[in-house]
């Protein structure tokens, strides 16, 4: 039997984890008509008090307690990385039924499938947040793939050279850390690893090292890695937070046998280079209508991807990343930290042995 949603209704909204990307969340949630945001929870109760007199709804200490006297349709999950997994698991059991949970999804391939399990016996909507894949200009990028205008791919590259001093990182304990974060990999490059995975398909291996050079943290803030895709393709991605003075960039190229395509910006919103050989009359005006470049490094996409999600609850239709699909960055991100750690090439499929991501002190 369906259970299509009367799109006329607003959904009890709430959130859990009232820190830095929090807020984004708290803001798009009491501004959506399709939104009432009833509450927000964080460990420190100060916090989620703050975000009630700004937001609205009312503030909790505990994830359980707020689900319990709320009963939320959908509830955000904000917290730290290293989190998400406990607050999926109890939300998707305590009767929650769409779930959305910010990158990465987990820290952990284990904790990963442990929550597309549950969520899949809770009858839950897993949605993960990607939500560069709504910028125009990707979606214009994604649209010339389908389109087969690349023919060959050759090559994929994202690069990510964003500031973010010691002041960052001290801001809040768990942030740099194994246990909770990872590095500039895991966190400020999730999306861009997300993406070329996106647009190359499927990864065969991995090949990565990394550094820590401007701030200290357990983590990396630099690194590198090559990847080998099972069309014969190769990749690059570059990523820093140890860009200074202050962010230059963040963005893919696409390179095939038939074209190029650059997304640059800050945030992959600015569409740089459109170039194909078999043009068309619409490809001269590509880089004009798509050279928006927003305002901060989180782009204009989480109002886009927020609109999905609502629509796919009314519609009760499947996410557009879901689970399983949040879940296949997380594994390249798991095969790059194997790979530093081992000084060795990853080839897919692989079993975890020495990461560090998601490890807890004295594991």
């Amino acid at each position: 039997m369906s259970r299509t949603r009367n799109p006329g209704i607003r959904l009890r909204t709430a959130l859990v984890g009232c820190g830095r990307i929090g807020e984004r969340h708290a803001g798009i949630l009491a501004s959506s008509p399709e939104s009432e945001l009833v509450g927000m929870a964080d460990l420190d109760r100060t916090k989620a008090e703050a975000y009630a007199r700004t937001h609205g709804g009312r503030p909790y200490a505990d994830l359980s307690a707020m689900i319990a006297a709320e009963s939320p349709d959908l509830l955000a999950v904000c917290t730290p990385s290293g989190m998400h997994t406990e607050a999926v698991i109890a939300a998707s059991r305590s009767g929650v039924r769409n779930i959305v949970v910010e990158k990465p999804m987990a820290l952990r391939l284990p904790d990963a499938d442990a929550m597309i399990a549950a969520c899949a016996e809770n009858r839950t909507r897993l949605f993960v947040v990607k939500q560069n894949r709504y910028n125009l200009p990707i979606k214009k990028l994604r649209e010339a793939l389908d389109e087969g205008r690349f023919g060959k791919l050759v090559l994929g590259a994202v690069r990510v050279r964003w500031c973010r001093r010691q002041d960052y990182y001290d801001q809040a304990p768990w942030r740099g850390t194994w246990a909770m974060d990872g590095g500039v990999f895991s966190n400020q490059a999730s999306h861009h690893v997300d993406m070329l995975v996106y647009m190359m398909g499927e990864v065969g291996s991995v090949k990565a090292m990394a550094a820590t050079r401007l701030v200290s943290i357990e983590a990396e803030d630099t690194g590198i890695a090559l990847l080998s895709f099972t069309s014969g393709a190769l990749g690059v991605i570059e990523a820093t937070t140890a860009a200074r003075p202050v962010d230059l960039e963040g963005s893919i190229s696409v390179l095939g046998e038939n074209g190029t395509v650059e997304v640059g910006g800050f945030a992959m919103n600015e569409m740089t280079v459109w170039k194909f050989a078999d043009e068309t009359p619409e490809d001269g005006q590509v880089l004009e209508r798509y050279r928006t470049n927003p305002p901060d490094v989180y782009g204009f996409g989480h109002h886009e991807y927020y609109r999905d999600v609502f629509n796919a609850i009314a519609k009760d239709e499947p996410p557009f990343v879901d689970g399983l699909e949040g879940r296949k960055s997380l594994e390249v991100i798991t095969a790059i930290y194997e790979s530093i750690e081992s000084g060795r090439e990853v080839r897919f499929p692989f079993t975890p042995e020495r990461s560090k991501l998601g490890r807890r002190a004295g594991t």
